[in-house]
């Protein structure tokens, strides 16, 4: 009788908490479809909610203006959207990752070296073939980002401090600084290189079709199958490796594998998108005060504020420059760079 009493609350408090959780999840999908309908609308040229029907879903006919509009949203708005929500789900994910397989609350998936290594492969590439042109370079940035996970991945399990949290993160940065140096070296070098490395730095979700988008979506979704696999390891890592190996983790197996998610998931975003500061540090936060420490949980969130949040970006970059745009990267390092300063303010760099 007594066990029962003491069980029955317990049981009720989970499945008040589990609620909670999936009312968090659904509102969320509810608001990123929102934005996603006001992404198609808003631009350069504002459409309407008829218009918007009408690009996405009727024959343009005849009439200029509506064979305009059919080309606006299917050619621009809608890979456009496509791509801001494809990248933030892989990047909110992997900053829950990456800060989950580091235990630091202030770790980014810049940490494993793959924006350097990206943007050294853009700026080596185009020195090397005169590639000029996003589409032919853009494969050379996966190509890059991924060799460079897997360098820091390798380096930080050699020697004494093999698979630590620290020696990882030590690691990342060490070859971060490495990559960038040489990245600045060639671009500075070669006018094309430096012209196609400022842009590309920017971080953008414009200007790439269907043509990468989805090749590149296949990656994340590998990716995101992986991160799946991790989601229970992670939560016993987070107790600590003496505790999680004896629960049966085998640490060095599970830290591969999220690496090599983290490494797709960074990688194939960056490829196509540039680098993109603080949205994986940003909502991993965000989503752990929503959801709590569970990661079953808090990395779907992370994904899904991580979609929102760079639509939203793209969304807002569009509107306070029209007619001209500001890149989704450089709103996100606006809202991203004060969020990190207020995380060092009130002391959340502590190890989690």
């Amino acid at each position: 009788m007594s066990t029962s009493v003491v069980k029955r609350p317990t049981t009720e408090a989970t499945e008040v908490r589990r609620r909670r959780r999936g009312v968090s999840l659904g509102a969320l999908v509810v608001v990123l479809l929102l934005a996603g309908a006001v992404s198609l609308a808003v631009g350069a040229r504002a459409l309407s909610p008829a218009e918007v029907w009408h690009g996405l879903f009727t024959a343009s006919g005849s009439d200029q203006r509506l064979t305009e509009i059919t080309l606006i949203v299917r050619t621009v708005r809608v890979p456009r959207t496509v791509l801001a929500i494809v990248a933030g789900v892989a990047l909110g994910v992997g900053g829950a990752l990456i800060q989950g397989y580091t235990r630091n609350p202030i770790a980014d998936t810049g940490l494993l070296g793959v924006n350097s290594g990206a943007s050294f492969a853009v700026v080596s590439v185009i020195i090397l073939f005169g590639l000029g042109n996003p589409y032919q370079y853009v494969w050379f940035a996966f190509l890059g980002a991924g060799i460079a996970g897997v360098i820091v991945f390798g380096l930080a399990s050699l020697g004494r401090g093999a698979g630590n949290p620290l020696t990882l993160a030590l690691t990342g940065q060490g070859v971060t600084v490495f990559l960038a140096a040489m990245t600045i070296a060639v671009a500075l070098s070669d006018k094309a290189s430096l012209n196609a490395l400022r842009f590309w730095n920017a971080g953008s979700v414009s200007g790439v079709g269907f043509g990468v988008i989805w090749p590149l979506t296949g990656f994340v979704v590998v990716g995101l199958v992986l991160a799946a696999l991790t989601l229970p390891a992670i939560n016993l890592l987070n107790l600590g490796d003496d505790v999680a190996r004896g629960l049966g983790v085998n640490l060095t197996l599970s830290r591969a594998v999220g690496i090599a998610a983290i490494t797709l998931l960074a990688g194939a975003t960056t490829a196509a998108c540039g680098p993109i500061a603080f949205l994986g540090l940003m909502v991993a936060h965000v989503a752990r005060y929503l959801i709590g420490p569970d990661y079953r949980w808090l990395v779907p969130c992370a994904g899904l504020l991580g979609a929102l949040v760079l639509l939203v970006c793209d969304i807002v970059g569009r509107v306070v420059t029209r007619p001209g745009e500001l890149q989704a990267g450089i709103v996100v390092a606006l809202v991203g760079a004060p969020f990190f300063a207020a995380l060092v303010w009130r002391g959340k760099f502590k190890t989690i």
